[in-house]
């Protein structure tokens, strides 16, 4: 498979600390403490804020991500992690650890271009029975409706945002797709607004076998 990708390097300030942090941390420290976590890969850490807060916590953290600008600010942000400039394009055995308990991959499947390779490479690299929380966008009916009922509907689909979301997912085009991918749905978690706009959702899958 020929590797497609946007040249835009995703750039990470210092000081920026996402936005979604604060919707998805609850969630996933709950799974954290429910399934006693000791070990963590987070793809998609961006500049290493979560992995910073997820440390503090008691795990043990391994983070990735494609951008370089982003992993030098997770080295400064997060110390005690460890951090690999990789995308799930590339080889999960570029990763030296495994078994992880639980992967985590934070508002990044709406990027890319073969979305499979996301719960592939947090497959590969999971222990037997391990956790995998994926957040992205929710999209549902009545958010759908109400974006094109208030004229929102380019503006959300912006298509001038290089490198920005590719793929729109609703609950049951995410389950479809960790499941075909050998995961067991075990949970869902709309955050952020009001019940059924809100503004992403979190699917936990466990792995199979």
């Amino acid at each position: 498979m020929n590797k497609i990708a946007s040249d835009h390097d995703y750039k990470f300030n210092p000081g920026y600390e996402p936005h979604t942090n604060k919707m998805l941390e609850p969630v996933i420290f709950r799974y954290m403490r429910d399934h006693h976590v000791g070990s963590v890969l987070d793809i998609g850490c961006g500049n290493g804020t979560m992995d910073r807060d997820l440390i503090e916590l008691g795990a043990t953290v391994v983070g990735m991500d494609p951008s370089e600008s982003g992993i030098a600010e997770a080295v400064r942000n997060c110390p005690r992690g460890k951090f690999y400039c990789l995308g799930v394009y590339d080889s999960p055995d570029k990763i030296l650890e495994n078994e992880f308990d639980m992967v985590v991959s934070a508002e990044v499947v709406e990027h890319l271009f073969y979305p499979r390779e996301l719960p592939r490479f947090a497959r590969k690299k999971l222990k037997s029975g391990g956790i995998f929380l994926v957040s992205t966008p929710y999209h549902g009916y009545l958010k759908n409706v109400a974006i094109a009922a208030l004229g929102k509907w380019d503006s959300h689909h912006t298509l001038f945002w290089d490198g920005g979301h590719i793929k729109f997912w609703s609950r049951p085009t995410l389950s479809k797709l960790l499941e075909e991918e050998g995961f067991e749905v075990i949970g869902f978690h709309g955050v952020g607004r009001v019940p059924y706009l809100w503004e992403s959702m979190i699917l936990v899958g466990r792995k199979k076998g």
